[in-house]
């Protein structure tokens, strides 16, 4: 696959930086926007934007500019709290692709958000349903402005998220059958989320990524 330009939001995240390393080893031309550049590790080739995504429309109007594609890892870390980050950057960074003429979406979410829920085994339900309730919420609010949206998005459900190696042996598909407490590194989602880049069969859809 030729190199791409592409912009990659919560680039300082787990999962942001490994899309951002394996971008790199693609070839492909990165820009990171973030509130912390500190955080995000010394990459030759990568064009860093400081910035909010929530308050510095210029930053995220200049990050998106001229991008092939845009891959959103945001989340809030290990916090319990979204602090409404998905429902608040999502109608943001539409209304700046719209504006630019910038289709291609491609945003991290969790299995158990809309759809998805039908998949989800018993105890991860728990779990959903309680400590994590309040991320869920978010992520489902923020679901809206992008399906009503018209850009070429795609929402990309990962089951628990692990700090294992990228090993390309994954399923991915718009159901899967999962059982008991089913995992997958960041590293393989990002191997995924980079694949779709190109890759058209779930343009407008929702896929589950899982081992």
């Amino acid at each position: 696959m030729p190199g791409k330009k592409l912009l990659v939001l919560g680039a300082s995240g787990g999962t942001g930086r490994e899309v951002v390393r394996q971008a790199l080893e693609q070839g492909h031309e990165v820009t990171a926007l973030v509130r912390h550049p500190e955080r995000l590790p010394a990459a030759e080739g990568v064009r860093v934007i400081v910035g909010d995504v929530l308050r510095d429309r210029d930053a995220l109007e200049s990050a998106v500019r001229a991008q092939d594609a845009v891959i959103s890892a945001l989340g809030v870390g290990k916090s319990l709290r979204s602090g409404g980050l998905i429902a608040r950057s999502t109608p943001a960074i539409v209304q700046v692709m719209q504006r630019l003429g910038v289709r291609r979406l491609i945003v991290t979410s969790a299995y158990g958000v809309g759809d998805t829920w039908r998949d989800v085994p018993a105890v991860p339900r728990f779990f959903i349903r309680t400590l994590l309730r309040d991320l869920y919420v978010d992520k489902a609010i923020g679901e809206r402005p992008l399906r009503a949206s018209g850009l070429d998005w795609t929402l990309v459900y990962p089951v628990t998220l692990t700090n294992g190696p990228r090993t390309g042996r994954y399923r991915a598909g718009e159901q899967l059958t999962l059982r008991g407490f089913p995992t997958i590194s960041r590293a393989d989602v990002a191997d995924f989320l980079l694949t779709q880049v190109e890759d058209r069969r779930y343009i407008r859809k929702g896929v589950l990524v899982s081992y």
